[in-house]
């Protein structure tokens, strides 16, 4: 087996908040990569889809902290820095409209930066809503980055950071450092860093457990007009929760797609081949839990294009938890609704539709039965789950999915 390498990425890390408050550049500060490669939010400048990219970060022996945190391989005294580890960020989009988007990146990730602009009052509608989603998915460790600090004079910083310090209070984040930064002009990248590495830890994962993967995106990395004898295979992406995979190795993914029969219709498993494997950055033979990977299989690409494939459950076969088109689960309401002028949940109903995200996967349910603190639901689109599994319940509200509770598979 091959040792994992300092430069494979060990933990995910989520980049949350409003629309337009920096996520997608301070990722790009940080990992030099752009995430938002989609061509409709280049047009648009808001993250569409989750964004993917990994950043090492290091240290400068010769200097004192914080200055000795970076992301160079070179230190300002020409010594060559030493890798601590390498984190894969998840840059949610902001936009109130994508929210399954975020929640589907929140169920993979180990530890959040929480992004808010110092040039607009706190809590805006996705602050607010953000944060709410990353207590009901259980990410608990939070370092809040006070953006575009270059944007406003030293009064209006402090205003904004005791906004801030109101707005934390009583929640997951209530003891999370807040640091101020401008990722457009690279300011205090140094204290981001250190206090994502005092705040933010590696989760302990077991290698010895069978391989679990959440898959949040799926490609078809062909190029048109590629003839058939050099079509690659379709790719997966996403997060490995538990054990290790290997080239050459068979896995399952589940619910897998959805066949017609006989005028019948079901959803049956798909089984392929690990063909590549990449993470942080490089090709690799084996990876390890954590962080976020890309899987090149034997699929045929057409399974795999647009992101067909989100919300599967990946693994060896056999191992994986069960399919649901329909489950029951207990059912925790939040006292109000999260941006809409503060609207109070009623009571979930039977017959009204709710968007749920259980891991990666978002579906719509139709609820069949709802008493107490506890419903049923009729799914549109399978889901693979195991009991327990927590699940994020939004109901439309206006012309908005709104958040308004946690479920918990039974």
């Amino acid at each position: 087996m091959v040792t994992k390498t300092p430069q494979q990425p060990e933990v995910n890390i989520g980049l949350v908040g409003h629309v337009d408050h920096g996520k997608t550049t301070l990722v790009q500060a940080l990992s030099g990569s752009w995430t938002d490669q989609h061509s409709e939010e280049m047009k648009r400048g808001i993250s569409i889809r989750l964004g993917y990219a990994d950043a090492t970060f290091r240290v400068c022996e010769g200097l004192d902290e914080p200055e000795c945190y970076t992301v160079d391989e070179e230190c300002p005294d020409g010594s060559t820095s030493e890798a601590l580890r390498t984190v894969s960020f998840v840059d949610a989009p902001g936009h109130e409209t994508l929210m399954a988007t975020m929640l589907s990146g929140a169920a993979i990730m180990d530890g959040a930066v929480l992004v808010v602009s110092a040039t607009e009052d706190v809590p805006q509608a996705q602050t607010e809503e953000h944060l709410m989603a990353l207590d009901i998915i259980g990410v608990d460790n939070i370092v809040v980055a006070q953006n575009k600090i270059d944007l406003v004079d030293r009064e209006r910083a402090r205003e904004n950071y005791e906004q801030i310090a109101d707005f934390v209070e009583g929640t997951v984040a209530e003891d999370a450092p807040v640091i101020p930064i401008s990722a457009q002009q690279d300011v205090n990248m140094d204290l981001l860093i250190q206090a994502v590495e005092e705040e933010i830890p590696t989760p302990e994962r077991d290698e010895t457990e069978t391989s679990r993967m959440f898959v949040a995106r799926s490609f078809d990395i062909n190029r048109p007009g590629t003839t058939w004898e050099d079509l690659s295979g379709g790719v997966v992406g996403g997060s490995l929760v538990e054990g290790t995979l290997d080239v050459g190795d068979e896995i399952e993914l589940r619910p897998g797609r959805e066949v017609e029969e006989g005028g019948q219709t079901e959803w049956r498993p798909i089984q392929t081949t690990v063909r590549s494997l990449q993470a942080g950055g490089q090709q690799v033979e084996t990876v390890t839990p954590g962080g976020l990977l890309g899987v090149g299989t034997g699929l045929d690409p057409s399974l795999t294009k647009g992101d067909a494939l989100a919300g599967q459950v990946a693994g060896d076969p056999g191992t994986l938890p069960p399919v649901h088109e329909a489950f029951e689960m207990d059912v925790e309401l939040l006292d109000r609704v999260v941006g809409a002028d503060d609207e109070e949940i009623e009571e979930i109903s039977t017959g009204e539709p709710l968007m749920l995200t259980v891991g990666t996967a978002t579906t719509v349910g139709a609820v069949t039965s709802a008493r107490g603190g506890e419903c049923e639901v009729n799914l549109k689109r399978p889901v693979c789950a195991a009991p327990g599994s927590k699940i994020a319940i939004n109901r439309r509200v206006g012309a908005r999915w709104r958040l308004i509770g946690i479920g918990t598979l039974q």
